[in-house]
């Protein structure tokens, strides 16, 4: 007889925190982003190209960055990426009140770019580890939905403290929200994990192990057996160039939202982002179910026409109705899409990894953000910011061309689970020491009946 297993418990204390940390993470991020260009054109009198840099420069350093965090994470210096990180940008975000140029407040935004970069891998990949194995596409959708809301919400704010109470309001509150977030995580980083070994304790019938040591070896490319390190993990390639080009769509939006409502009269352009916020809120919850049941393919192409469509509606917005149609099928798009990527990219990677895939997955993120920034700010110092718009819908016909001629090839859209997932289930608990151990603790798959 079949043993059934009870059933695994998503919405934990600690995932609950991750999501609120990560939430206000991001938040403090785009309370930011999206008001500077405004503040800078304003006071500096700067051009469309310096203030593309102010985003640019930002997410380059926090990409750089992430390149030690990642392999701070593997290491077990968790703890130590997150408050250094939190300093370095609330340090970075205080001396805003300094800058009296434009040199100096770059400055400042790489230096911040370097503090959020060394942050902002932690969470997620703490998030990954205690998600259930079966339960991935799910957990993860409702743990990007914190960083999604926060990218909507934060313009929202920012501008509005902007707007309303001055530059010095606005730096004093995103510097709050970084203190905020202290405390909450310090009940996450305070648990002591007991050291284990280094190697993979993997329990399981024996074909089944026998057949996972083997599929590692062929995905990883090291020999069974072998202390070797594992060579980068080429299946997170299309994935991250798909998050690049996503991103580039967004970086248009969070770097000139402000500048094309002034250009098309619009009212309070900042409120595409709450418009964006509530379609996030309502098709987050359905796409991971999806994910889950169906593949990324189902997500993605759909997603892909919902964003190139909020675009081309968002550059005949004339009036605040028709922007809050633009928002609302963009939010579509992204919050479908988003999430996707990121549950591939973390699925197809060894556990010990997902530091690794979380790092690619936020510096294409940042890496796209930037690229838009700079390319869409050119163009539109070339034409206008409603050309701007249209001329960005390219990428996503450009996403959708690789994506398919991809699936195309490979002759199939379904992605390939990384064995020790397929094979086995990782225990919320065990997974969870994982972040200062290395280690994967598995337990027995005995879900069959699912």
């Amino acid at each position: 007889m079949k043993e059934q297993s009870a059933p695994v418990r998503l919405w934990t204390t600690d995932f609950i925190l991750l999501m609120l940390c990560n939430f206000l993470l991001f938040l403090q991020l785009h309370m930011i982003v999206s008001p500077l260009p405004s503040y800078v054109q304003d006071r500096f009198h700067a051009n469309a190209f310096q203030v593309s840099l102010f985003t640019c420069l930002f997410a380059l350093s926090a990409i750089v960055a992430r390149l030690f965090s990642a392999k701070a994470l593997e290491k077990g210096f968790r703890n130590a990426m997150i408050y250094i990180g939190l300093s370095v940008a609330l340090l970075a975000t205080l001396g805003y009140y300094f800058a009296a140029g434009i040199a100096v407040l770059l400055l400042l935004r790489m230096v911040f770019g370097v503090g959020f970069g060394l942050s902002s891998t932690a969470f997620p990949t703490m998030a990954s580890d205690i998600v259930p194995v079966k339960r991935m596409g799910e957990g993860m959708g409702y743990f990007g939905l914190s960083t999604s809301l926060a990218m909507s919400m934060g313009p929202i704010i920012g501008v509005t403290l902007l707007q309303g109470a001055g530059f010095v309001t606005l730096m004093l509150s995103t510097a709050g929200v970084i203190a905020v977030i202290y405390p909450l995580s310090y009940s996450l980083t305070r648990k002591k994990i007991a050291k284990k070994k280094t190697t993979q304790t993997i329990s399981m019938q024996p074909s089944h192990q026998e057949q996972a040591t083997r599929d590692v070896a062929s995905v990883s490319g090291a020999k069974p057996g072998s202390k070797e390190k594992a060579p980068f993990n080429r299946k997170l390639i299309l994935p991250s160039v798909l998050n690049g080009l996503l991103s580039i769509t967004y970086g248009g939006l969070v770097g000139f939202i402000v500048l094309y409502g002034k250009e098309a009269h619009l009212a309070n352009p900042a409120l595409f982002f709450l418009f964006n916020a509530l379609a996030v809120l309502l098709v987050r919850p359905f796409a991971g179910r999806i994910y889950d049941s169906k593949g990324p393919k189902a997500l993605l192409i759909p997603g892909a026409i919902c964003i190139a469509l909020g675009l081309v509606t968002l550059s005949w917005a004339t009036t605040m109705p028709i922007l809050f149609v633009a928002a609302f099928i963009y939010g579509i798009g992204y919050g479908s899409m988003q999430s996707s990527i990121q549950t591939w990219m973390i699925q197809v990677v060894a556990p010990a990894q997902r530091g690794m895939a979380n790092g690619m997955f936020l510096n294409t993120l940042d890496f796209g953000i930037a690229t838009g920034a700079l390319l869409l700010g050119a163009i539109a110092s070339l034409t206008s910011y409603t050309e701007m718009y249209r001329y960005s819908v390219l990428f996503m016909a450009l996403f959708l061309l690789i994506y398919l001629i991809q699936g195309k090839r490979s002759g199939s859209f379904q992605i390939e689970t990384h064995p020790l997932l397929s094979h086995t289930h990782i225990t919320a608990t065990d997974s969870a020491a994982s972040h200062d151990t290395n280690d994967v603790q598995v337990a027995p798959d005995k879900d069959t009946n699912r």
